[in-house]
């Protein structure tokens, strides 16, 4: 149970996310699903109601969430080794700790929904069908990359998911747009569009909220606040850390980032709000990340290592849905063991894919610029005498 007890700055970041459930089956311990009642301190609103907090859900999806967000760690975990290995150069951001965000998103939508999210995109890409693979060969530049070994950490791209990408908060004015012209096409689908604690004072995330509303459009405004902005604490840089509430005209909820299924609840929430016509939403989802900013930062100049291990051993989102499959007999500890051992054999196969693949010719610096077909007929190079004519 979440404590009632008002903690220190430092312990604030450390607070429980993973709180008891009660779990029933129906008829029998042999149905298809589960109703699990999530704990009363799941969301907090404003304007506008809680979800329910009684989640009717397969055990398949629960089997499939937690290898999701194992997969998903283990893919990170292996950025991260190639990254000190060298063979990662640039910027690269990973979202260990934060895999309840993107796999509670992805259970709750269709296809026919969007994502576009900030630079921190890899279990996005992953989520919205991109190969390990391929996710793991964009990082290493190779051709077999997703955009080619041309985008980077930064920059990865499905059919419904618009990035990645690396300006800070200038994905969600974009989010409006691709929700603007879901409305006008008469689409019954959303857009959400996420970003950071860091980016939530742009004022361009004001202005897409004021036409989001004005229009009211199918936009869900998700602020991951992870609690820091690379190396400044949400209290330091922003005059209200209530990032649910910042919409103003808009409605919000707060929700615990770190238990997939109340992100799960959430994200349905949201769609059905927006799809039927009452405009957009924001939702602030509580979580936290485990290592620095991005890579070349430790992570342990503005917080403890306390703090950090403290979330870790309590608040661990894959822990805490382990506990719950283990506990109410969804899946054995053999079978859980054989899906973290499959993980990993699927992303080592994946990483010796990604370094065996070549870099993109030089050639490839000139494609993907413009729409083919689009009449352009020359890009200029670095220099002012370098050209390239189609």
């Amino acid at each position: 149970m979440l404590s009632s007890q008002k903690i220190n700055l430092a312990k604030v970041a450390a607070k429980a996310f993973i709180t008891p459930l009660t779990v029933r089956t129906f008829a029998s311990s042999a149905a298809r699903s589960v109703n699990i009642n999530l704990h009363k301190g799941s969301f907090e609103s404003y304007n506008c109601d809680l979800p329910s907090l009684d989640v009717e859900i397969s055990k398949e999806e629960l089997v499939r969430m937690y290898r999701s967000m194992v997969t998903m760690r283990r893919m990170e975990m292996a950025s991260d080794g190639l990254y000190k290995a060298k063979l990662i150069r640039g910027f690269c951001h990973l979202c260990t700790g934060q895999e309840a965000v993107a796999v509670g998103m992805e259970t709750a939508l269709t296809a026919e929904d969007k994502i576009i999210t900030a630079y921190r995109c890899h279990g996005f890409t992953y989520m919205r069908g991109g190969s390990i693979t391929s996710i793991l060969a964009e990082l290493l530049g190779r051709k077999a990359g997703i955009s080619g070994g041309k985008g980077g950490s930064m920059h990865m791209f499905t059919p419904n998911f618009f990035g990645g990408n690396g300006i800070v908060g200038a994905q969600v004015p974009l989010g409006a747009g691709i929700a603007f012209a879901q409305k006008y096409l008469g689409h019954k689908a959303a857009t959400f569009s996420l970003y950071g604690d860091g980016a939530s004072n742009q004022g361009q995330v004001f202005e897409a909220y004021n036409m989001a509303k004005l229009w009211e459009l199918p936009a869900v405004f998700v602020c991951e606040n992870n609690r820091y902005g690379m190396g400044t604490a949400a209290n330091r840089s922003s005059a209200n850390t209530s990032y649910f509430k910042r919409g103003d005209y808009i409605p919000g909820l707060k929700v615990n980032g770190m238990d997939v299924l109340a992100v799960h609840q959430a994200v349905a929430y949201a769609k059905e709000w927006t799809v039927s016509g009452k405009g957009p939403l924001l939702l602030e989802m509580e979580t936290y990340r485990y290592g620095g900013h991005s890579m070349s930062d430790p992570g342990t100049t503005y917080r403890t290592r306390e703090e950090i291990q403290h979330m870790r051993s309590n608040n661990d989102p894959i822990t805490g849905l382990k506990q719950r499959l283990l506990e109410f007999n969804i899946i054995t500890e053999d079978e859980m063991k054989a899906i973290d051992k499959a993980a990993r054999v699927e992303v080592d196969q994946a990483v010796e894919e990604a370094k065996a693949s070549g870099e993109p010719d030089l050639s490839e610096f000139w494609t993907q610029i413009y729409q083919k077909d689009s009449g352009v007929p020359y890009v200029r190079g670095r220099e002012p005498e370098e050209f390239h004519r189609y």
